[in-house]
């Protein structure tokens, strides 16, 4: 059985990657962001501004311990899920994690055109939104680097990622 979850932060471009590589290696793909809407009924910025940000990870981490994962599967995760409760201890256990990790200037690059769907970026721009990236970087790093597998999100290819974890 192999469980790939994939962490990092926004853009890092978890869910892109999750798909090409359970594509490529015929395994299921689950983004656990889209599974939440999916329960919750709402969007996830919609989710945030109903709740708040607490009740958000209380129920980002009930989907990820609850949903039945099939017996070969690659997990898109929230950028903060591995954060928050014991959820990166729970996913090392329970799976393969692999953390993509790019720049904050390279995520801010990424971001930038995708604003309207993360309102806390919504009105951060240039060298103020690579800063804040760098400033959420730095709190979520200790987790991030948990990761059995580490890779550099640049130039990442379904191939080369499948390589890393050898599958």
């Amino acid at each position: 059985m192999a469980r790939i979850f994939l962490i990092g932060y926004m853009g890092s471009g978890k869910t892109t990657l999750g798909r090409k590589l359970a594509s490529r290696l015929n395994y299921d793909f689950i983004d656990l962001d889209h599974a939440l809407e999916e329960q919750a009924g709402m969007t996830i910025a919609e989710y945030f501004s109903s709740f708040g940000e607490t009740a958000f990870r209380v129920a980002e981490s009930e989907i990820l311990r609850q949903t039945a994962y099939p017996e070969n599967v690659i997990i898109s995760t929230g950028g903060g899920a591995p954060c928050f409760f014991d959820n990166m201890d729970w996913m090392n256990a329970n799976g393969t994690t692999l953390y993509i990790k790019l720049s904050p200037k390279t995520l801010a690059d990424r971001l930038e055109h995708g604003k309207e769907a993360r309102p806390i970026l919504r009105d951060k721009h240039g060298d103020e939104l690579v800063a804040f990236i760098a400033e959420k970087l730095t709190e979520r790093e200790p987790f991030y680097t948990r990761a059995k597998v580490i890779i550099d999100g640049l130039g990442l290819t379904a191939d080369k990622a499948a390589q890393v974890l050898g599958l």
